[in-house]
């Protein structure tokens, strides 16, 4: 803790992916609600480039954010440099999408040894890979829209049969995505072989693996906030009547005719079917702190997974907190408690050997 007995909370926002500029208006949000009395809040930018900026130009990017190229100050960390850097008793990485959300900045807090909040490098890695996301649900039969990865580089080699093939499995329209992505970015509904072609382009301008996944039909699309470590907690659900013709990034971030429905009309037995499934959700991919579980319900009342996502967005307009908030949850306390939660899972972590422990004996070993 500081000297002022506060909790010292570095805010990682910004950063390499498409999803850059929804990272800074979530750090916009969270700056604004995050208790000052208990905690110290340092703001650290990450430009497009992956530069980890000083703090202090955290209010420029802030302010209007900060364009590739354009940043001529001193970065964070200088090799050589002796000076120290200040120490945190928890990092929010309030990065969304890859070099982010996808472990890659989880891992190297883990060999920083520092609390952090939201999922560790394997919760976060899987829950960024829409086809290991889907394996790890499967797995726990929890039910996924039908779906094939194709590999970038059969794509670009073999388009005409690879296309054959998707045609061959699905009818359209079927969506194209970016296995690595959030915010719905690369993302297309195709509607015949031509848009298939411009879509697979697409996507692989942000990925190299690229998921085509049948048409759920006309289904309604709902969301769930799940919140907390081994014993997650959901909140209500909420429905989404998106402006466009499906929940893309302009949907979610640009035009304000997309109404949220919280909660949910759903009924009492569906709503609890998409309350259980969002908790085995979370536990199948081992997420912690928080995640927001998407869904498509049937007119049947069918309950199909979409996917989660370990790093919702926490802009005004975001269904993550609004949620929580409609579960008497405010936005000054999920912050409290996403932190309290990181050092709970980092004290966990502490309580364990991981050097000088005693083998077991060599007919007890259960394989090399």
């Amino acid at each position: 803790m500081s000297t002022t007995g506060k909790i010292r909370v570095a805010v990682l926002f910004g950063g390499r992916s498409a999803e850059h500029e929804v990272s800074i208006t979530s750090a916009r949000s969270l700056l604004q609600a995050i208790d000052r009395d208990k905690y110290d809040v340092t703001m650290i930018p990450i430009t497009k480039e992956g530069r980890w900026l000083h703090a202090s130009e955290a209010p420029q990017v802030l302010e209007a954010g900060i364009a590739e190229g354009e940043f001529s100050g001193s970065p964070l960390v200088t090799v050589g440099s002796d000076e120290p850097a200040p120490h945190m008793d928890v990092v929010f990485p309030l990065l969304h999408g890859p070099f982010g959300e996808d472990g890659t900045v989880q891992g190297f807090l883990e060999l920083a040894g520092v609390a952090y909040v939201g999922s560790g490098v394997l919760g976060s890695a899987v829950g960024m890979d829409k086809e290991m996301m889907r394996r790890a649900l499967r797995a726990e039969s929890l039910p996924t829209v039908e779906s094939v990865t194709v590999l970038r580089s059969r794509w670009r080699a073999h388009a005409s049969s690879v296309q054959a093939d998707i045609e061959t499995r699905f009818s359209y329209p079927v969506f194209v995505k970016p296995a690595n992505m959030g915010s719905s970015v690369g993302i297309s509904k195709v509607a015949d072989q031509h848009g298939l072609r411009r879509a697979m382009d697409e996507a692989a301008r942000y990925d190299r693996k690229i998921i085509v996944e049948a048409d759920a039909g006309l289904c309604r699309e709902v969301e769930c906030a799940v919140l907390g470590y081994e014993d997650p907690q959901v909140s209500v659900v909420g429905e989404i009547i998106s402006a466009g013709e499906f929940y893309d990034y302009k949907a979610k971030y640009v035009a304000d005719s997309s109404e949220l429905i919280i909660p949910a009309n759903l009924g009492k037995e569906t709503t609890e079917t998409v309350q259980e499934f969002s908790r085995r959700a979370f536990l199948a991919v081992e997420a912690c702190g928080l995640a927001r579980v998407d869904f498509f319900v049937a007119a049947g009342g069918e309950v199909i997974v979409n996917e989660i996502n370990t790093m919702p967005g926490f802009t005004p307009i975001s269904m993550y907190p609004k949620l929580w908030e409609a579960s008497g949850v405010s936005y000054g306390d999920l912050i409290d408690q996403l932190i309290q939660l990181a050092l709970q899972r980092h004290a966990d972590k502490q309580d364990m050997t991981v050097e000088g422990g005693t083998a077991l004996p060599a007919a007890s070993q259960g394989g090399g």
